[in-house]
């Protein structure tokens, strides 16, 4: 019991980190001017995955042990983001792209590292005492969007979710994470005795599973899926709020708080992920991914049909399956990959899967959708009305939706997996 509080904390902080500034972002970035650029604030979370939470497994699997690996990432995360808040705070709507940038895209790159590393240590922590993990962890890491929660509600709340201060709240939270990862069980390494090639001796033996033609269509079309995860993130506070614009809309709850709003997504993940033991025994992962895609064409389609007032129903809708879409593919897939990898690679292993999601797909599909969102709304410019940038919305949500819908039919045909039901 004692170690399941611990994890539980561990995930409510590490996602807590998180939170505080990534649904609210957005808004930020297009007050001071940045509306343009909101994709590469995003998109920079996928270039970082590219590479660095694979390596970071690495290093934990070979030569330094996961919780001690997760304080120090958490460390220079967070005194970067401090940093980060302070330029923006003290520079006000003058801020420099890239100053800021720089500062934000440096806390970035070792946050991004945790999330595998975190999901590493609670994997061994739980094993070490002989519990099952695919049914003992879904209950902790529920409480990790809960932390998300909290931490982005109270960033509306506090009325900064246009403000710099929204990471600095993420810095403190960072900071706090980093010396309490060291009250972490710790994760041995996996050094082999004798003589090893360089492939052994760089832990780079996880890339060997593209070698499994189920395997790697999984991570190929994980990546796919991962093109979905930060569309919203970075983009339904900034939609959201231009129906300020729309007198009918202007004093309406979700206008004047979408954070708290976009929040009944992560309380929708919460519920959802008590779940995933149930629907993993019973339909397997193949079925699961499958409801994960429905349900993003269901969460952008909804999007483009609802609105702040009598269409707020819809928004609700799409909150809802969010939770679906999210924690389906996500947490399920990290239970799929750490169940299917051998023990000596399994932080590689998260690590490559959080490259191939949070990498290389929520890279393109960040930036691609920077492009779509700036052809149909940003470049109408200020002579554009209110209604026009609302059907310049629907039409990028749409063509969102359709994506999904095209990656969900194919991998209903490519993806071969025969459940054996438990």
């Amino acid at each position: 019991m004692v170690l399941k509080i611990k994890l539980t904390l561990l995930n409510f902080l590490e996602f807590a980190v998180w939170g505080a500034y990534l649904t609210s972002m957005g808004s930020y970035l297009a007050k001071v001017g940045m509306a343009s650029n909101i994709g590469w604030f995003y998109s920079v979370q996928g270039f970082v995955s590219l590479c660095l939470p694979a390596l970071f497994g690495i290093v934990a699997d070979r030569w330094i042990q996961a919780q001690r690996l997760l304080s120090l990432c958490h460390l220079v995360a967070g005194c970067m983001m401090i940093a980060a808040s302070l330029y923006g705070n003290a520079m006000g709507n003058d801020v420099h792209f890239g100053t800021l940038f720089a500062l934000y895209a440096c806390s970035v790159a070792f946050y991004m590292p945790t999330i595998a590393l975190t999901n590493s240590v609670a994997y061994n922590a739980l094993e070490r005492e002989g519990l099952d993990t695919v049914k003992a962890f879904p209950p902790i890491r529920v409480f990790g969007t809960v932390g998300f929660i909290v931490s982005m509600c109270a960033v509306d709340l506090l009325g900064i979710q246009q403000s710099a201060l929204q990471f600095g709240c993420s810095g403190v939270l960072s900071i706090v994470l980093a010396f309490y990862s060291l009250c972490m069980p710790q994760c041995p390494t996996s050094q082999s005795q004798g003589k090893t090639g360089l492939v052994e001796a760089l832990g780079l033996r996880a890339f060997s599973l593209f070698r499994d033609y189920r395997m790697a269509l999984f991570f190929v079309f994980s990546m796919f899926l991962g093109v979905c995860l930060q569309v919203t993130n970075g983009f339904a506070n900034p939609f959201i709020s231009s129906f300020a614009a729309i007198p009918e809309f202007e004093s309406t709850f979700g206008v004047q708080h979408a954070n708290i709003l976009i929040s009944l997504s992560q309380i929708s993940e919460t519920l959802c992920i008590m779940l995933i033991p149930f629907c993993l025994k019973t339909f397997g992962i193949k079925r699961v991914m499958l409801m994960a895609m429905l349900a993003w064409v269901l969460r952008f389609g909804l999007f483009a049909l609802g609105d702040p007032g009598d269409g707020v129903w819809l928004f609700v809708l799409s909150m809802i399956v969010y939770g679906v879409a999210f924690d389906f593919f996500n947490i399920s897939g990290s239970l799929f990959v750490d169940k299917e990898t051998d023990v000596s690679i399994r932080n590689s292993a998260q690590g490559l899967f959080m490259m191939m999601t949070n990498g290389f797909g929520a890279t393109i599909g960040t930036l691609t959708a920077q492009q779509i969102i700036n052809h149909y709304v940003y470049d109408l410019g200020p002579s554009a009305d209110a209604i026009q940038v609302w059907e310049g919305w629907q039409t990028c949500w749409y063509i969102f939706a359709a994506y999904a819908l095209a990656i969900a039919i194919a991998f209903s045909v490519l993806f071969r997996y025969k459940h054996v039901r438990k």
